[in-house]
């Protein structure tokens, strides 16, 4: 059966330097931009503050959209379509955080170190390249 898979997912940039989250997704270990699926009934923006909340134990504050899904992708996981929106975020706090209970471990990537062969997930590829360019061009 197909279906789509609705996800949500922040940008924090922070004195030059990008949030990511290192997890493992069905023993497989992926670099992605931190949030996830939404869950039946919940919004966008409910589903990014909770997703932040369980991976990071973050309260974060939604800036603006950044970018939603222009093209189709296939899940890797599952026979979804996936659909991604983006946000540009931010918390008032530090972070270095190692999440032993799910397995997970956020950090912050120093934007010269970007690249979107990083990522393991396709639409956090597209993002990472319209980050560099915006980078680039100092829109960001």
């Amino acid at each position: 059966m197909a279906y789509f898979n609705v996800r949500v997912y922040g940008i924090w940039i922070s004195e030059s330097r990008l949030l990511v989250n290192e997890e493992f997704i069905k023993g497989r270990k992926v670099l992605k931009l931190p949030g996830g699926g939404l869950e039946l009934g919940e919004g966008l923006l409910d589903g990014l503050k909770r997703e932040w909340q369980e991976e990071l134990g973050l309260e974060i504050e939604i800036l603006a959209h950044y970018y939603t899904t222009d093209f189709y992708q296939q899940s890797a996981f599952d026979n979804s379509q996936v659909i991604s929106v983006y946000y540009q975020v931010s918390a008032d706090s530090t972070l270095e955080i190692i999440n032993k209970e799910l397995n997970e471990r956020a950090y912050w990537l120093p934007l010269n170190e970007l690249r979107p062969e990083s990522f393991t997930l396709p639409i956090d590829q597209v993002v990472a390249r319209k980050l560099i360019l915006e980078l680039e061009s100092n829109c960001l």
